[in-house]
């Protein structure tokens, strides 16, 4: 089996709360989003998504996602799918860097092993570990009561854990923290996530004002050293994501105990490939993950749904259902969220069929 053509497609995502505010002042109205189509001379056509959240989140923003297929796409023309780490090594070597580029050519690549062989992506990942996936709700950065006010209307849709964008100034953010508490539940989670908006004063004077809280800290800090630090100033337990950005980095933080939680982001790593080796390493450390991606819509859903199926259930921290905070929908038989919780697909592939009427045309053909 060979690849033979390589399609891209631009959707724009726009939000049903109309805007999703984070640290530093950073919001999106509208999603860009990345649809890549990988048709093989088996008659097997594959499909992955890669969505940058904006391009002050990252290095990664739109644009580069189709500038990057353009440069990388025909060096795949002619390969296998099915030989995925084959095509990794291969898009390593012809494309330094810019994992998230490469990132929906390899979940495509899945989607069509998994068509080839007759089985659900997951099992290919590892197979079924766990029956339903726990979700997390993201709460945009707003003022302090509205956003506690916010954890009702989410529970309502079957949420039990709740990541507070915080990042803003230390004062605003420890009463976001401290409202949000107050309206917590036995068995809710909070994760008071920063994105990395905070420098090293403010975040110790939030984590000293918050130490009796029962609150995850996620990235206080922009860099690894300046988390570091802070995680050695609280006992509250602490999440990793920005600054795990690969199995090198994840190494040194579980070396450094640096973290009790990651996020691992599908397309910031590359794509299934290595998100599972990362995975791996984590459950063999004993480190659970928030198994989710930088965003995106039904395509991207299905994959983190795919990933976090075949992840034990005790280190699957939370997961993300993206598909739910959008107005459009892309394609067919991706999850929904039932009750907080969501299911992969037991189709071949990732299960999901591609609403080309919302696609619309090619921007990239090769």
């Amino acid at each position: 089996m060979k690849i033979t053509a390589i399609r891209a497609y631009q959707v724009d995502l726009p939000l049903k709360e109309g805007r999703y505010s984070w640290s530093n002042g950073n919001y999106v109205e509208v999603f860009d989003s990345t649809v890549v189509e990988v048709e093989t001379d088996a008659g097997l056509t594959g499909y992955g998504e890669c969505c940058p959240l904006g391009s002050a989140y990252l290095p990664a923003y739109a644009l580069g996602v189709r500038s990057g297929l353009a440069e990388l796409a025909p060096q795949v023309i002619g390969m296998d799918p099915r030989a995925l780490d084959v095509l990794n090594r291969h898009m390593d070597a012809v494309l330094r860097g810019h994992p998230y580029i490469k990132a929906a050519i390899d979940v495509a690549c899945w989607d069509i092993l998994g068509q080839a062989v007759g089985l659900p992506v997951y099992q290919l990942l590892g197979g079924k570990a766990q029956e339903e996936i726990h979700l997390y709700r993201a709460i945009s950065q707003i003022e302090p009561k509205a956003m506690a006010a916010n954890v009702a209307g989410y529970r309502d849709e079957g949420y039990t854990k709740f990541q507070l964008k915080v990042g803003a100034d230390a004062d605003s953010d420890i009463e976001r923290i401290h409202l949000s508490a107050q309206q917590m539940r036995k068995g809710d989670i909070l994760v008071a996530d920063a994105n990395t908006g905070w420098t090293m004063h403010e975040a110790a004077r939030v984590v000293n004002a918050v130490r009796d809280v029962d609150v995850y800290i996620e990235q206080p800090c922009p860099t690894y050293e300046e988390c570091l630090v802070t995680r050695r100033r609280t006992s509250l337990p602490f999440v990793l994501d920005e600054v795990i950005s690969g199995v090198d980095s994840l190494t040194r933080g579980l070396a450094d105990g640096a973290m009790d939680v990651i996020n691992l982001k599908i397309s910031k790593v590359g794509g299934f490939t290595k998100a599972r080796l990362m995975r791996d390493i984590c459950v063999h450390a004993g480190i659970p993950m928030t198994i989710e991606d930088t965003w995106g819509g039904d395509i991207v859903t299905a994959s983190i749904a795919h990933l976090a199926q075949s992840t034990p259930q005790e280190f699957t921290f939370s997961a993300t259902d993206f598909n739910s905070y959008g107005t459009v929908d892309i394609a067919e038989g991706a999850p929904r969220r039932i009750d907080g919780k969501m299911r992969a697909s037991d189709a071949p592939g990732l299960g999901i069929t591609p609403i080309m009427a919302t696609l619309g045309d090619p921007v990239l053909t090769v």
